[in-house]
């Protein structure tokens, strides 16, 4: 006899729920009354349960075979989770049936169709990477990596839909490249791709069959705060592993402030929240100057950089230590006159390419800048 499971919150979204449970198995409509859809505190977290006295839930009660439950559990492990017990009401009646509820309290009501509209393409392309993944790789390895999946997800919509120049190089496509052999040989918080494939030549011949790797990261956003009343900026100084790694001395480095685009979040909407965690600057959207957007290396990383430079005032005394304890950061701010950072930067103490591209460009801008201001 298979076991009777109410599904509800993301699980109501149809290409979801046939991607984890398959698209054959039959669905009931079902109500859990007495609760409420709360959100979680991140998108990693799923939506819970809250009591409502007077309220329902409306979700779906399903029975799946063993395939299907163990494909089930998969996704609800990616996030801690509850298994539960409960009464819910059906067109034949009251029936038992058990819940995974995602653990935690809740940061307010969650609506079924603003998730769906915002956030379940971005769910579904990261519960495909995590059914790859598990062909080769522990339940823990998954839960490390579902967070930055999902942010990765986010980021590969956004390259998928942002427009792409091709004034001077070829006007080439996905067509152009021919997937051979796709495996994932590293895989915990970042990953590492590791593919062998086909490549159009610009002679129209294909490729060699070729190998190619890459460390699998997300999109993020830099930012340089500038006050053009005072022709200052600020710069964080925090350590760097990829530095230590490497075998320098000193691997603390001096960056504009930096971070990851959360998924559901806007390139500016993560330059503001970075600026307020790194360097506690609460900052205006309209005073956000986009001054380019790359890949830092893109021969081996997938890291898309959105880079700004911001006006604001910073005053005497703004500079101290931040950062989230929850990310382990240790992050010192420094305002310092512009004619100083470039000192810095011909002295070789800036290594960090995007605080040199936002100096270069700031020293090629800061005259009108200063004027406008």
């Amino acid at each position: 006899m298979t076991t009777a499971v109410f599904l509800f919150g993301r699980l109501m979204d149809d290409a979801l729920r046939a991607a984890v449970l398959g698209d054959d198995l039959p669905v009931q409509p079902a109500d859990l009354p007495g609760h409420a859809l709360c959100a979680p505190a991140t998108l990693a977290g799923g939506a819970g349960l809250r009591p409502a006295p007077g309220s329902h839930v409306a979700g779906y009660l399903v029975h799946p075979d063993a395939t299907a439950l163990a494909r089930l559990e998969r996704y609800v492990g990616l996030r801690p989770a509850r298994d539960l017990a409960l009464a819910v009401t059906t067109p034949a009646g009251e029936m038992s049936a058990r819940a995974y509820v995602p653990s935690g309290d809740g940061a307010g009501p969650w609506a079924f169709a603003d998730w769906q509209a915002r956030h379940a393409a971005v769910e579904r392309l990261a519960w495909d990477e995590m059914q790859a993944l598990a062909r080769a790789h522990p339940p823990d390895a998954l839960k490390a990596r579902y967070p930055m999946a999902l942010a990765h997800a986010a980021s590969r919509l956004r390259a998928e839909s942002e427009p792409q120049q091709a004034r001077l190089r070829g006007a080439w496509g996905r067509g152009d490249i021919r997937p051979l052999r796709e495996t994932r040989p590293y895989a915990w918080f970042f990953a590492v791709s590791e593919d062998d494939l086909q490549f159009r030549q610009f002679d129209g011949v294909w490729s060699a069959k070729v190998k190619r790797a890459a460390f699998v990261m997300s999109d993020a956003v830099t930012v340089l705060p500038y006050d053009p009343a005072r022709d200052a900026v600020m710069l964080v100084e925090q350590f760097r592993y990829g530095p230590w790694i490497r075998g320098a001395q000193n691997a603390w480095s001096l960056e504009p402030i930096a971070g990851r685009v959360d998924p559901g979040e806007t390139p500016p909407e993560a330059a503001l929240r970075e600026a307020q965690e790194e360097a506690r600057l609460t900052l205006a959207p309209e005073a956000l100057l986009p001054i380019g957007n790359c890949y830092p290396s893109p021969g081996a990383v997938t890291e898309f950089l959105y880079q700004y430079v911001v006006l604001c005032d910073l005053p005497e005394g703004a500079e101290g230590i931040s950062g989230l304890d929850s990310e382990a950061e240790d992050i010192r701010s420094h305002i310092l006159p512009f004619d100083r950072l470039m000192r810095l930067v011909a002295a070789g103490e800036v290594q960090n390419g995007p605080l040199l591209l936002s100096a270069y460009w700031l020293a090629a801008n800061r005259d009108r800048l200063r004027q406008d201001a």
